[in-house]
Order: structure tokens, then C-alpha cells, then sequence
């Protein structure tokens, strides 16, 4: 493989149908179906160098290009205002002064910590947000986890545990709470049947859009290079 690339890293998945190749900013995945032989994954990469070269450079530009500036604010899902965010020498990597709505963070590595304060906040209050929502509609689940997966703002086990996506704490209150409606609907219908969107409609009246939302924000800089 040519040295503009970065190493793929390859993942094989029991539930994998055929191989599928992700290119991210910061990585190149390979998802690849167990029954899969090394020759078979070898040329699908010789097949794919091309378009992965254009892609991963295409990337590599677009992020060349991005404002690299830090936020002097930050607006979480579940507060009205935003938090005032300040850059400083100091020994923790983050201080949150909550009565004075203030974030103070470690100039070491703020990108980092800003990152770190995020993940702590939303490990803290997503839980319970999808538990107040839960006992609202009516759609009890099993436990929570908060998570920072690649791909996923969240899923649903067929034990109805739930994982949300740390990310989320960054989005609207609307669009928080569409994922997690959309997880909990999962509890009666562990697919994405008709039945199902009629459940999450049910509880999302404006889920389409919410949605859309969802998938066409992008995530700040910082979130993807910590």
C-alpha cells in the first residue's frame, strides 16, 4: 500500500456480510466477515488503493482547512446557555463552576480536556435524562452505558440495554432526546420495521427532522482530534 495511506486496521465481525471499508479522519477500517481469507482481504484492498487515496486526501484537506480555534463557550443538551469556557494554567484538567456557568480548562492540552469534561458530563447526566424520558413514555430498558463509538449515537441490546453516544451531550436537547427515544422504541421492536417508526413517532412527532439534524452535524475539531 502506498505511505500517504495510515495502516488499516481490520476487524473481522461474525455478523459481517461482505467487507466494508471506512475511511475516517483519523484512521482506515476494515470490517471483514470472519470466513474472509487473507488473499480475498488483500485484493479488495488492491481494488479499493485508489479510491481510498483520493478519499483519505480529500479528508486530510478538509481538516487542514478547519478554524483550529478553541470555543470560548460551550452549549450542552440540557442547559439553557451556554457554559463560558476559560483557558488557563492550572492543575486539573478541567474545573467546572457551575454556579458562575463556567468551564475552566487546562491549557496543557485543552483540546484533551475539553474533550475529557464533555465525556464526564455526559456520563453524569444522559443516564438520567433517559431515565426521566423512559418513565414519561413508558418504555422501561434494562441499563445504560455512555460511550464513544466511531459510527453509533447509540443501540440497543436484545437484553433492552442501552448505550448513548458521549457526543450527544453537544447536540440539542431535541435531538438528544429523538436518540434516545429511537433506543427506547427498540425495547418493542428490535428492528426498523413500520411498527417501529410508528412507535418512535409516537413519542417524536418531529423525528424526521431531528434526525436529519442528527446526520448532517458535523462534530467541532476538537471532539475528533482528542
Amino acid at each position: 500500500m502506498t505511505q500517504t495511506l495510515p495502516e488499516i486496521q481490520i476487524t473481522q465481525h461474525a455478523r459481517a456480510t461482505r467487507l466494508r471499508l471506512r475511511v475516517e479522519p483519523a484512521q482506515i477500517r476494515l470490517t471483514v466477515p470472519k470466513f474472509c481469507t487473507k488473499r480475498q482481504i488483500q485484493d479488495f484492498l488492491n481494488q479499493s488503493e485508489q479510491w481510498m487515496i483520493e478519499t483519505w486526501q480529500k479528508q486530510q484537506e478538509k481538516i487542514s482547512s478547519i478554524d483550529r480555534t478553541l470555543p470560548a463557550e460551550l452549549q450542552l443538551f440540557n442547559l439553557c446557555k451556554p457554559i463560558q469556557i476559560q483557558y488557563q494554567t492550572q492543575k486539573n484538567s478541567y474545573i467546572l463552576d457551575a454556579q458562575n456557568h463556567q468551564l475552566l480548562i487546562s491549557d496543557r492540552q485543552p483540546e484533551s480536556y475539553l474533550k475529557s469534561f464533555v465525556i464526564a458530563y455526559a456520563k453524569q447526566h444522559l443516564p438520567e435524562y433517559l431515565q426521566q424520558l423512559s418513565r414519561q413514555i413508558g418504555l422501561p430498558y434494562g441499563q445504560c452505558a455512555i460511550r464513544q463509538p466511531k459510527t453509533r449515537w447509540g443501540s440497543c441490546s436484545a437484553r433492552h440495554d442501552i448505550m448513548l453516544n458521549s457526543g450527544l451531550a453537544l447536540f440539542p436537547e431535541a435531538v438528544a432526546r429523538y436518540v434516545c427515544v429511537h433506543e427506547l422504541a427498540h425495547t418493542r421492536h428490535f428492528d426498523h420495521s413500520p411498527s417501529f417508526w410508528a412507535e418512535v413517532a409516537k413519542h417524536d412527532a418531529d423525528y424526521k427532522n431531528h434526525r436529519k439534524q442528527l446526520k448532517s452535524a458535523a462534530m467541532p475539531w476538537w471532539w475528533l482530534a482528542a
